[in-house]
């Protein structure tokens, strides 16, 4: 993404930080989190928000590497919510298929 975004979230922030920063409270209240969990994706969402509606979207624009970068970056993002991981058996063909595997 270009940086034109970031700059007119930063241009939102400074003129609506009383209500940027309701919402930000609101949505951890509702989503039981810290604000500082919610505001990197609130940041996401208003950058998405403001961007041109003729940008490209990243899927059609970005390098191989910059598809790895984001995806260690989503990766990374739901590491803090220490989800538990499946054993192989709840994963194995026969437990997903049944019979019919």
């Amino acid at each position: 993404m270009n940086s034109q975004p970031k700059s007119v979230v930063s241009d939102l922030e400074q003129a609506h930080s009383q209500d940027i920063e309701t919402i930000t409270l609101l949505l951890a209240k509702i989503f039981n989190r810290t604000p500082s969990e919610i505001k990197p994706h609130l940041n996401t969402m208003l950058e998405h928000l403001v961007q041109p509606s003729t940008e490209r979207p990243f899927y059609e624009t970005a390098t191989p590497q910059e598809w790895v970068a984001a995806f260690t970056e989503w990766v990374e993002s739901h590491r803090e919510l220490n989800l538990s991981s499946l054993s192989d058996e709840a994963i194995s063909r026969s437990s997903i298929y049944g019979e019919r595997g």
